[in-house]
């Protein structure tokens, strides 16, 4: 069974693919299939890894969110946090492009 913070997380991921170009829609869905698992963990911990050496050239702190969103897939209590933060940018997002707009007018 499916718990509820999965079923949010998935969600919020859907909302997420769909605005993704095709190339990239279609990788996310491959790697978020239950079948993927033996490369999205190994993934995830190695963009986390990468974005703890952002300060290094070519890595960048980027790494860490996509890393955490695929660890957060596979590891319960990863689910929560990651869910929290996404609706949190979206809304700080949000926010910050009505200020601009009504800035500019």
């Amino acid at each position: 069974m499916i718990d509820k913070e999965k079923r949010r997380l998935n969600l919020h991921m859907d909302r997420w693919q769909r605005k993704l170009p095709d190339w990239a829609a279609r990788g996310m869905g491959w790697l978020r299939r239950p079948s993927s698992r033996w490369v999205r963990i190994p993934l995830g911990l190695i963009l986390v890894a990468g974005g703890l050496l952002g300060f290094l050239p070519v890595l960048g702190f980027w790494m860490a969110v996509p890393g955490l969103l695929l660890l957060a897939i596979d590891i319960p209590f990863l689910r929560s946090p990651v869910r929290v933060a996404i609706v949190r940018t979206r809304r700080t997002a949000l926010g910050l492009r009505r200020w601009w707009r009504r800035r500019r007018q």
